[in-house]
């Protein structure tokens, strides 16, 4: 299924086309009107740490769904969601190092995993386009270009590491609009917390990103930095578990909260 298709279906059509293997390319643009999930799932030794991780660094790492230990299934992320199958492309990191990706991870998961889900900046990406202010990696089929920072993170335990942003090129005339229309998206990361030289959070060069793919520098545009759900990869590689599981940059889980919200919706099972 190719992505042009998917743009017009429903989240649980999504998730359901990943799971079949019909898609494992980016999600940005798809699932409108819910958020759109980072993935960090490791042993339930480690789990407590990184929650106060995420608890001290919300921008980047703003917690929707945790999983029951061993319990793959994200109920309180939406209906039918099986976190072995349910992204596009997984990383699995041993002892901080990027070893493997896998587009099902049903053969690692064990009783004592736990899975976190973070909200993503792909969310508010819709609002943006509805304002007419263009998003280049979608308009062109693209992965958000990602950078690390010289910004620290608030360690916990053994995570710790510089943060992580996304950059989009948005016209010098609507810079203030984007960040206006973004903070409204407080589980999808806000409102960018840079706008400007990339020299001066740290990025030598914008052409070459750590994740994601090169964007052009567009005449008129300025770049514009928002936090990113990406920032626990290096948090991990800096923790060096025996194993850890992320998502591949831009290959996000597409959940059924609303992307309206607060607070996450957290909706038990079999209740209405």
């Amino acid at each position: 299924m190719d992505y042009k298709s998917l743009k017009s279906k429903s989240p649980e059509s999504v998730r359901l086309a990943i799971r079949d293997g019909l898609y494992a390319s980016h999600t940005a643009g798809l699932g409108k009107g819910v958020l759109q999930a980072n993935i960090v799932i490791m042993p339930a030794a480690d789990a407590l740490d990184f929650m106060r991780f995420c608890q001290r660094n919300p921008k980047p790492c703003p917690l929707i769904a945790v999983s029951d230990t061993g319990n793959p299934e994200m109920f309180t992320a939406g209906l039918d969601i099986d976190i072995r199958t349910d992204v596009p492309a997984y990383f699995i990191y041993r002892d901080g190092v990027m070893v493997e990706e896998m587009g099902d991870i049903s053969s690692l998961w064990n009783d004592d995993m736990v899975a976190f889900a973070l909200g993503c900046s792909f969310t508010f990406e819709h609002a943006l386009l509805a304002a007419g202010i263009d998003v280049w990696h979608i308009t062109n089929d693209t992965t958000v270009p990602m950078f690390k920072t010289n910004i620290e993170t608030v360690p916990a335990g053994r995570f710790s590491g510089a943060l992580v942003v996304s950059m989009r090129m948005i016209p010098e005339e609507r810079v203030e609009e984007a960040k206006a229309i973004t903070s409204h998206f407080p589980l999808a990361h806000g409102a960018p917390i840079y706008a400007g030289d990339p020299a001066g959070i740290g990025i030598r060069d914008i052409s070459k990103p750590d994740w994601g793919d090169a964007a052009p520098v567009l005449e008129g545009c300025v770049p514009v930095f928002w936090a990113c759900g990406v920032t626990p990869q290096a948090a991990i590689q800096n923790a060096k578990l025996p194993i850890c599981i992320t998502h591949k940059p831009g290959h996000m889980l597409v959940t059924d909260i609303p992307d309206n919200v607060e607070v996450p919706i957290i909706k038990l099972p079999n209740s209405n």
